[in-house]
């Protein structure tokens, strides 16, 4: 029997089965609707796997270097100037994992690791230069009105003096947008210290994907005519969430960043789950399926295969994301 046949076959089978996974969506949804209100206030902890194990150390202790930052601050600035990649060079002349520009790495750099000289491509200097020169700014604008943490954002990419002339955050749309970027990232880097709340959209973005169950696997498909219809992985989860209007990178490792991080006893239908053969590095993701409860998934697995129910508890879960459209907004276009 061809796997088709055989998915023909399941479906007669599953046909009621998938009306009951629906109420199933549903019912959790309504449940949900009074669960605790998303992530309670700043936290100090990293989610598992959110900065490469070879910096997770350096941005947990930097991180904490003032009041106006913390680590998963710090590791969503990171992540936006360069994706985590020490030798990122942008066409600006901006150097490193932290992105500094010549002239502000000459002042603003120093030697983190003790070793005698600063080096911008050297991440041992690079993220203590970084939490250095969020403090820094901090300092500067430390008797203006309003929260200390989007003041320092706000300094950081309008200057401080025009922090000071408004006393906040300038009305700069684009100082505006940088500071909600860095604050929704942060959810992302940050493990939450209660229930996260439910995506409204979720639950048709499985409609979306139990509509491709049995669609056979392309690798590097986004379900166009000119792919036949067919997906990989990350392909058919950006497909799912984009029917209802929310936009995911085209990649697994970073969709990983696109919400906050609900724990395994927390997972809801609609939830992205990942995985990886490095447990200690969201850089590594290698797979995302789309939750639907019950501990499965529906994804495309690999070539020779049809999109389908796998389940989730493996050796390889990395983790899970719970999306947000804010969050996937805030995602950096190249990282």
């Amino acid at each position: 029997m061809t796997v088709r046949k055989a998915w023909l076959v399941a479906g007669a089978a599953l046909g009621a089965g998938l009306s009951f996974v629906m109420l199933l969506v549903v019912g959790v949804y309504v449940a949900a609707g009074n669960l605790a209100n998303g992530v309670g206030g700043a936290t100090k902890a990293l989610a598992k796997g959110a900065v490469p194990a070879a910096y997770s150390g350096l941005v947990q202790k930097w991180g904490n270097l003032c009041t106006a930052i913390n680590p998963a601050l710090l590791a969503a600035q990171l992540y936006q100037e360069s994706g985590f990649n020490p030798k990122a060079q942008s066409p600006a002349a901006a150097q490193g994992i932290a992105q500094f520009i010549p002239g502000t790495w000459a002042t603003h750099g120093i030697d983190g690791d003790g070793d005698g000289d600063r080096d911008v491509w050297d991440p041992n200097d690079a993220i203590p230069s970084a939490a250095s020169y969020d403090c820094k700014l901090a300092s500067y604008v430390k008797d203006v009105p309003g929260d200390a943490t989007r003041n320092m954002l706000a300094s950081y990419n309008a200057g401080a003096y025009a922090v000071i002339k408004y006393g906040g955050v300038p009305p700069y749309k684009e100082t505006q947008n940088y500071v909600k970027t860095i604050t929704t990232l942060e959810e992302s880097f940050a493990a939450p210290v209660t229930r996260v709340d439910p995506s409204k959209q979720a639950a048709a973005a499985i409609t979306y994907a139990q509509n491709k169950l049995g669609t056979p696997y392309l690798w590097g498909g986004d379900g166009t005519a000119q792919d036949g219809g067919r997906f990989d992985c990350s392909g058919l989860t950006k497909a799912a969430y984009e029917s209802v209007g929310i936009t995911l990178p085209r990649v697994a490792n970073d969709q990983w960043n696109a919400g906050p991080h609900p724990a395994r006893d927390e997972l809801l239908p609609g939830d992205l789950v990942f995985f990886s053969d490095d447990l200690t590095n969201s850089r590594t993701i290698r797979h995302v399926g789309i939750y639907v409860g019950g501990g499965y998934m529906i994804d495309a697995p690999r070539t020779g295969a049809v999109i389908r129910f796998d389940p989730i508890d493996t050796p390889d879960y990395f983790g899970a994301t719970r999306v947000t459209e804010d969050g996937a907004k805030a995602l950096p276009t190249t990282v």
